[in-house]
């Protein structure tokens, strides 16, 4: 009889323990995302999110793990991606003045803004990298990304 007492007590422990780390690994987050002083409320602002090293930049917009499209208002766009589990991600943004959904260029450059989390500016010596660009979402998080136009 102790020995069945003590088999179900195991089960017990081995259920618990699997629906509590199952709990724990589903853990989900909110990122929201804003952008301001845009040139002009042409267009639309592409929002994408990456989160492995490797893929920042994405020229060809390839490589994302999740892609929004905010709708500019005064010149400001913003939105949120839920459901997001713990990891690092970089955040990547396009003002889409012309809506053909690419990275619009002159010369190699952008011919309409671009911005990527962390970074204020960019140049040859200041190119964009998943490494500099990304940020460890653990809870809800804000933040703003600054566009930059050449």
């Amino acid at each position: 009889m102790e020995k069945n007492n003590k088999l179900i007590l195991k089960l017990i422990f081995g259920f618990f323990l699997l629906f509590s780390t199952r709990a724990i690994s589903q853990e989900t987050h909110s990122l929201s995302i804003k952008v301001r002083n845009l040139r002009n409320s042409d267009g639309k602002v592409l929002f994408a999110l990456y989160n492995k090293d490797g893929t920042v930049p994405d020229q060809k917009l390839e490589k994302y793990f999740k892609k929004m499209v905010g709708v500019i208002n005064s010149e400001s766009a913003e939105v949120t991606f839920h459901d997001l589990p713990k990891a690092r991600y970089a955040v990547f943004i396009l003002h889409d003045e012309n809506e053909n959904g690419e990275i619009d260029k002159r010369f190699l450059l952008p011919t309409e803004g671009v911005g990527y989390s962390n970074y204020k500016s960019l140049g040859l010596r200041n190119r964009p990298n998943f490494k500099d660009a990304s940020f460890f979402l653990k809870d809800d998080f804000s933040t703003e990304v600054k566009v930059i136009y050449k």
